[in-house]
């Protein structure tokens, strides 16, 4: 479908991470998801074409373009071609707004020039294991002595967790208190008591390396504090809205993929002497997913819109990755469903488009707390 939202120079440099993608990514990819982990070359390989932190600024080796229709472009082209394995969204999306936003000169010297180039690979540890979308139940502990904190605790579920030299870790400061004890850290690969656990093996996204974090009296420098101490809790709060529409974005996108290649493979899976998607039901079925995917596409890059305009809401960014990521498991299912027993298969990407999808409604905040948030944003008009 067109999408006025986009300029020639979006178009220009989309054609440039497509060709990246089917000439670096897309032939490893399986190797890949079979060694659950991608190596660390082709982050660097991204970074001297200009696909990671778009926004640093110039004087760190970014653009300085705050343009989040070129995070999204890379999310697209990565989901269009199966191939999430590459942490490029985390880094690039989630990560990078908090350095941009909360982190000072010194900090941003030291870090960014690398992040551009994929030197540096980052995460944000925020989940623990009693711990999911209740961020300010967390029990990771950094007590200050001097100059440094003494960080004690466990994460989990940490995407780009094994490759990560960065991690963005939210802390509690003050373990008396909930939202305004936490703050947030980065921790550095090679820190004493710094340990990661095993690459946790998934159901999808099998490439992107998950892991489980270990602070055993780790010391980190208080220079290494992102903002101020106790503000943890709203720093995440702010920028949560734009890993959600990165999710949104992941979702439409596939479902775009997924339901183009059931289309051609409805042309041409032949049944009771011709085509089924000459039956009607096969039609209506094609019918209604075209139909919700085009409304999601055009909800989603009004959000784009929004965000490069500083006017989405949470309420907003909570709805899209609610509709969008329920919506991908929903196309995924009824996609496989027209594929019949080859969906079943994992030589079929359709099967591993199934498999992709079904965390898309748990991360980020899982799809039940979204609505929660749009229900409180409701009372709040009142």
């Amino acid at each position: 479908m067109n999408r006025p939202i986009f300029t020639p120079d979006h178009i220009m440099f989309r054609d440039a991470v497509r060709r990246f993608v089917e000439r670096e990514i897309a032939p490893f990819h399986a190797q890949w998801e079979e060694e659950g982990i991608v190596p660390r070359g082709i982050w660097r390989k991204a970074g001297a074409l200009g696909m990671l932190c778009f926004d640093a600024p110039e004087e760190y080796g970014g653009s300085g373009e705050t343009d989040f229709r070129y995070n999204a472009i890379v999310d697209e082209e990565l989901a269009r071609a199966q191939a999430m394995g590459p942490g490029f969204g985390i880094h690039s999306d989630i990560i990078m707004p908090y350095i941009l936003r909360y982190a000072t000169d010194e900090q941003k010297a030291r870090w960014l020039p690398g992040m551009v180039t994929g030197e540096l690979i980052s995460a944000i540890a925020m989940t623990e294991p009693n711990t999911g979308s209740d961020l300010a139940g967390i029990r990771t502990t950094a007590v200050r002595h001097g100059d440094r904190y003494l960080v004690n605790g466990q994460k989990t579920f940490i995407s780009n967790g094994i490759l990560a030299d960065l991690v963005v870790t939210a802390v509690k400061t003050d373990p008396d208190a909930r939202h305004k004890g936490m703050s947030l850290l980065v921790i550095e690969r090679g820190m004493a008591g710094f340990e990661r656990g095993r690459n946790l093996e998934k159901m999808g996204l099998k490439a992107q390396d998950t892991a489980e974090l270990y602070f055993n009296d780790v010391e980190v420098p208080a220079a290494n504090l992102l903002g101020e101490e106790g503000e943890g809790f709203r720093y995440l709060m702010q920028q949560l809205p734009q890993e959600r529409l990165s999710i949104a974005v992941i979702a439409v996108a596939a479902c775009e993929a997924a339901l183009e290649m059931t289309i051609d493979y409805c042309r041409t899976r032949h049944a009771f002497g011709k085509p089924i998607g000459s039956f009607q039901h096969t039609r209506f079925e094609l019918a209604e997913m075209q139909t919700e995917i085009t409304i999601a596409r055009v909800f989603v890059d009004r959000c784009i819109s929004e965000l490069n305009a500083g006017t989405l809401t949470a309420e907003e960014a909570a709805m899209a990755k609610w509709w969008a990521s329920d919506l991908q498991v929903r196309v995924m299912d009824r996609c496989l469903q027209l594929f019949g027993g080859y969906g079943y298969m994992l030589e079929y990407p359709i099967a591993r488009f199934y498999l992709d999808a079904r965390v898309q409604p748990i991360y980020g905040g899982t799809n039940e707390v979204m609505k929660e948030l749009i229900g409180r944003g409701l009372e709040n008009k009142k």
